[in-house]
């Protein structure tokens, strides 16, 4: 049946693997409808796929260089597109932007605009010469390119920051869903988050996350649209995506009916509603006014696509293509494999805020009586983890719209229930959940660990050391930066959407700009390099930390605003142009790199001949 090697076997094992994912969905089907109780298929279905994703994980254990930085450079370009989507699709793709636009509306497609619209930047600025360049990290392009130690030491800096950030808000995402399918404490859950996202990376590096990416992308969009589709069938369309516009209509009308009311802080605080949760004050289908709001969207869409084209973890896929032309179109399926998803994004949000709230449908509970709502199942459940809390402000018994609860991070993981679908549904949306969760963990994981150990160990501290004694540390640190980023996502101290956004704002304050003139400006010097990334993230990290909190002022007619509107989710506004401006000019003020350098960027941007580095 297998002939040739791996690589050419790729479609029939994979093909394998996805007929024997919709067997166990079958199977569990089964059990449930004959009576196996739903925390035992919730169960079931992560305990399932992870042990999957170890295996491959196990049989894709190497003490090669090449193979545990960067998969052989040997990645197909349908896998790699699969296996970046994945890495991107994280638990903020699959758990948090259905819930943002959920709650948000109109403004939160930002960010789908923002992230697809990124992926132009990758695939024309950056990608195909990163590849060109023969490098194991973005360190190693920044340390090489611009020469000395100095510039690879900051540029790792900037990874690692931007990289933990992000990965604390995926261990968060596992930890949401492992309180809920495995029924334990959220605290708990991360850590067998953690554990599960080891199991995948630990003794492979990036040859191992890539197989288990592309195992973990079938998973996630199988789980993410057949809800879609399972919903809109039940409202007589089984593609609702050419229906958007009518249901958004229909919630409008909805919205109109129920009167939002924005509930007061002390009156949230009196009711002891917990912390992080949401209530719905937003209409959905709104389209913000006036001049700050149409800031508010662009600015926020130019962060999250400048941020996707300067994130280490996704450009490191990129050079594990077998050639540039493979990378360029590699990017062309990685867009592809996200638009599945992002597509359905906003119909998944609309399909379960009409669940909840049309009274003409079974699901429908906005307006009944609250202790009818309190009796409901799923309700009970998703209130004893403290992501559903219900208050009666007025106390008439009736629940209103102002006095339902949720936490946006669970809205996708709730809807089956809220829709009434069989729990199998449920469970395979927990299992999507944490596939997206974990297949960006272990990239960004990966990506710090490997830039801590290559351009950190390697190449500043020990340049002697062995394989085996490289791999070792890369190992070790895997481990320890997960339990670190466990530990601090333990403490939930923001929503999953607030931490990825800070890690888009921190990448490209630091790296975009060095990053594209290094490949693009022949001028660009090593001193305007760490000027640039120096006085760029400082200059983000300051704006956040003292001036956003501190200061607002009036403007688009005398609202008082963060400074120009820059809040906590766009201070890459002022990182980044910084970055820029500091670089330019102190490379204009210093000597022009050597006549070896130039011509290395200028081989660099011709797609044809061997890689800078000598790489196969």
């Amino acid at each position: 049946m297998f002939k040739g090697g791996f690589i050419q076997n790729l479609p029939k094992i994979y093909g394998l693997y996805t007929g024997g994912f919709l067997v166990f969905i079958l199977l569990m089907a089964v059990l449930e409808s004959a009576g196996v109780s739903a925390a035992s298929i919730g169960i079931m279905f992560v305990a399932f796929t992870v042990a999957i994703y170890a295996l491959i994980g196990y049989l894709s254990r190497t003490i090669q260089v090449d193979a545990y930085y960067v998969a052989g450079r040997q990645v197909p370009t349908v896998f790699n597109g699969m296996a970046t989507a994945a890495d991107w699709m994280s638990g903020a793709s699959f758990v948090a932007m259905a819930g943002g636009i959920y709650f948000g509306g109109y403004t939160y497609m930002a960010f789908l605009v923002g992230w697809t619209g990124g992926y132009v930047l990758v695939s024309t600025l950056l990608a195909p010469y990163l590849r060109k360049f023969g490098c194991y990290t973005v360190p190693d392009f920044i340390g090489t390119r611009y020469g000395g130690n100095l510039p690879r030491f900051c540029a790792t800096l900037v990874l690692v920051l931007a990289s933990f950030t992000y990965v604390t808000a995926q261990i968060n995402a596992t930890g949401t869903i492992a309180s809920r399918a495995l029924q334990i404490p959220f605290e708990l859950g991360v850590w067998v988050g953690l554990i599960s996202i080891l199991l995948c990376s630990m003794l492979g590096g990036m040859r191992a996350v890539t197989w288990t990416q592309v195992a973990q992308y079938i998973v996630l969009i199988t789980a993410y649209l057949i809800p879609v589709f399972w919903m809109g069938s039940k409202l007589g369309n089984p593609f609702p995506h050419f229906m958007l516009g009518d249901e958004v209509q229909r919630l409008a009308e909805l919205e109109a009916s129920a009167g939002l009311i924005k509930n007061s802080a002390a009156d949230i605080k009196a009711a002891g509603v917990p912390g992080g949760l949401k209530y719905i004050s937003t209409p959905h289908s709104a389209v913000p006014a006036g001049g700050m709001a149409v800031w508010k969207y662009l600015s926020l869409a130019i962060c999250m696509m400048v941020g996707t084209a300067s994130l280490p973890h996704i450009l490191m896929r990129y050079f594990t293509t077998p050639s540039v032309r493979a990378a360029r179109k590699s990017v062309a399926w990685s867009l592809f494999f996200i638009f599945l998803l992002y597509s359905s994004a906003p119909m998944l949000a609309t399909l379960s805020k009409l669940a909840l709230m049309d009274p003409n449908l079974p699901t429908g509970i906005i307006g009944k009586s609250i202790s009818e709502v309190q009796s409901i199942e799923w309700v009970q459940r998703w209130s004893e983890v403290k992501q559903v809390f219900i208050a009666d402000f007025n106390g008439d018994g009736i629940l209103q719209l102002n006095e339902w609860f949720m936490r946006g991070d669970v809205v996708v993981l709730a809807t089956p229930e809220v829709a009434g679908l069989p729990f199998v549904i449920s469970g395979l949306v927990f299992a999507g959940g944490m596939a997206a969760a974990m297949s960006t963990a272990d990239g960004l994981v990966l990506a710090i660990s490997n830039a801590l150990s290559h351009d950190i160990y390697y190449k500043i501290i020990d340049p002697k050391a062995d394989t085996r004694k490289r791999l070792l540390v890369a190992r070790v640190l895997l481990v320890i930066i997960g339990a670190a980023g466990a530990y601090i996502a333990s403490f939930r101290l923001t929503s999953i959407l607030g931490s990825v956004a800070w890690a888009f704002d921190f990448a490209m304050s630091g790296l975009f700009f060095p990053l594209v003139l290094g490949v693009w400006w022949k001028r660009a010097t090593r001193e305007g390099a760490i000027a640039g990334i120096v006085t760029g993230i400082l200059s983000g990290l300051f704006y956040l930390l003292w001036v956003y909190p501190k200061f607002s002022v009036p403007i688009f007619g005398g609202v008082n605003e963060p400074f120009l509107g820059i809040d906590h989710l766009r201070f890459g506004l002022i990182g980044a142009p910084i970055c820029l401006v500091v670089m330019v000019v102190v490379s204009l003020m210093t000597k022009e790199p050597s006549p070896t350098t130039q011509k290395m960027v200028d081989d660099l941007r011709i797609p044809t001949g061997k890689p800078i580095l000598g790489k196969q």
